[in-house]
């Protein structure tokens, strides 16, 4: 199996880093903050690229790409701190209608992991639908059928929460088989966005450290400083080959088993996210602890990221059950 991305992927990839770059930079994102962590424009911009339906068949209305394009594609979204229910919406196409086209917005809730309390959704106020996975299926509930409450300080100021105590049934709109199927792919779209954390998190640090004079010289010239941009280097391309791996399994699922290709990818790169993220602090040095430095949303999201889909524990546990089945 090759890792290396095509011509037509790299395209791809460098479509999506230029769009994002352009459409958001970081001297938007604070305004985005204020604005309640959700702007429908930059939504609509998102959509218009394709996100979405990205791997819906062209039958379909859509792109009809796979699990490694889309890997690509929410890299670069995370690595520049995209905010929105975007995983959530690009599962959702083929399901719910208008999700391929970014005009229906869609949350969700994972009650298939060990501890489904509390229930909490990001982008309340914002999505028109709302998917809850339990282990019999995936159920489509109206959020304005919820009692919910809103969190007022969320852990990352792009991803408002509410605290749901009332949780209605729904209409069950997938099987057992089909919930699993979209927890795991879930799983393996959100590595990919941890990739991209522990990119951009690897990257702001960078510049940092050859901008940031000590001593009448770059700081990124000390050794201790070399050594944690070169630790956060390894962990990008460990969170790299995982998220790689896990799009191009679920791609050719023959070669490899995929939930041990996906747990595999959202253990390496949840821990490489987070990792970056506070070594990226640290580089920043007194500055990276100021709300006004980026490096904060990168740990903060990383944390978000942690939790979905499965916790770096949950997946581990997935690795150590298939690896004592085949011993």
């Amino acid at each position: 199996m090759d890792f290396q991305p095509t011509e037509d992927q790299k395209a791809l990839r460098e479509g999506i880093r230029s769009f994002v770059e352009g459409q958001l930079p970081f001297d938007r994102i604070p305004e985005i903050e204020k604005a309640g962590g959700f702007d429908r424009a930059l939504w609509n911009e998102v959509a218009e690229m394709g996100v979405f339906a990205l791997r819906l068949p062209e039958d379909d209305g859509g792109v009809g790409l796979g699990f490694s394009d889309a890997v690509l594609v929410f890299a670069e979204l995370g690595r520049r701190l995209v905010p929105g229910p975007l995983v959530w919406t690009h599962l959702a196409a083929g399901l719910v209608d208008g999700a391929a086209t970014g005009e229906t917005i869609v949350g969700g809730v994972d009650l298939m992991g060990p501890t489904p309390e509390p229930v909490v959704v990001e982008y309340f106020d914002a999505i028109d639908v709302l998917l809850v996975l339990r282990r019999d299926g995936i159920y489509r509930v109206a959020p304005s059928s919820c009692e919910a409450t809103a969190v007022d300080v969320p852990l990352d100021p792009l991803t408002p929460v509410h605290h749901v105590t009332g949780l209605p049934e729904g209409e069950k709109v997938g099987d057992a088989d089909a919930a699993a199927r979209m927890r795991l792919e879930g799983a393996a779209i959100v590595s990919a966005v941890q990739l991209g954390l522990a990119e951009g998190a690897l990257e702001l640090a960078n510049d940092y450290a050859k901008e940031r004079q000590q001593f009448g010289r770059p700081i990124g010239g000390f050794q201790a400083v070399k050594h944690m941009l070169a630790e956060m280097f390894v962990k990008q391309e460990a969170a790299r080959a995982g998220a790689y791996n896990a799009g191009a399994t679920l791609d050719a699922p023959e070669v490899a088993d995929v939930q041990r290709a996906v747990s595999s990818a959202k253990v390496t790169a949840g821990e490489s996210a987070i990792r970056n993220a506070r070594t990226g602090i640290q580089v920043h040095g007194g500055m990276g602890f100021t709300w006004e430095v980026m490096a904060h949303y990168y740990l903060k999201r990383a944390w978000v990221c942690e939790n979905m889909f499965g916790t770096q524990d949950e997946h581990a546990e997935k690795i150590a059950t298939i690896l004592e089945a085949a011993s």
